[in-house]
């Protein structure tokens, strides 16, 4: 599942890289437009002015992270929900570091708006972390319920 998510995000962020100028964009509804903007920073641009060590410290964070999650992927490897959730988070994770690596920054490119006010820029990595997030309290919320 987690290489699924790295290859649909890489992909879509190949399209539009080549696609979209950068801080340009192709309105698609009323509410939802696709542009190409470079995240510096992590989850709602957080960061993102500064001055250039977030790359290496986001990009070392995500290490940490993904090889934190295979050792958790391999100690409930007989569960399900709990690491279909880890591998869309360590998918995301891997995604975004690609960025990191390659760009120095993050492609973002989902654009959701409403009566003037845009939520964050974002991207298939992104999502797919939210929705493990997500799945993650889920799980736990079914663990405790049960106990």
């Amino acid at each position: 599942m987690a290489a699924v998510v790295i290859v649909l995000d890489q992909a879509s962020k190949a399209w539009v890289l080549a696609s979209i100028p950068q801080n340009g964009g192709i309105a698609l509804t009323d509410f939802f437009n696709l542009v190409f903007v470079f995240n510096r920073g992590a989850a709602f641009s957080f960061l993102s002015g500064a001055d250039g060590w977030q790359r290496w410290f986001f990009l070392a964070l995500a290490i940490g992270i993904s090889a934190w999650i295979v050792w958790m992927l391999r100690e409930h490897a007989a569960e399900r929900l709990q690491p279909a959730a880890l591998a869309l988070i360590l998918g995301g994770a891997i995604g975004n570091a690609v960025d990191r690596m390659h760009h120095g920054a993050v492609v973002d490119f989902l654009d959701f708006h409403y009566a003037g006010w845009h939520f964050w820029a974002f991207n298939v990595a992104d999502s797919a972390i939210s929705v493990g997030v997500a799945l993650l309290l889920l799980h736990q919320l079914m663990r405790k319920e049960a106990s």
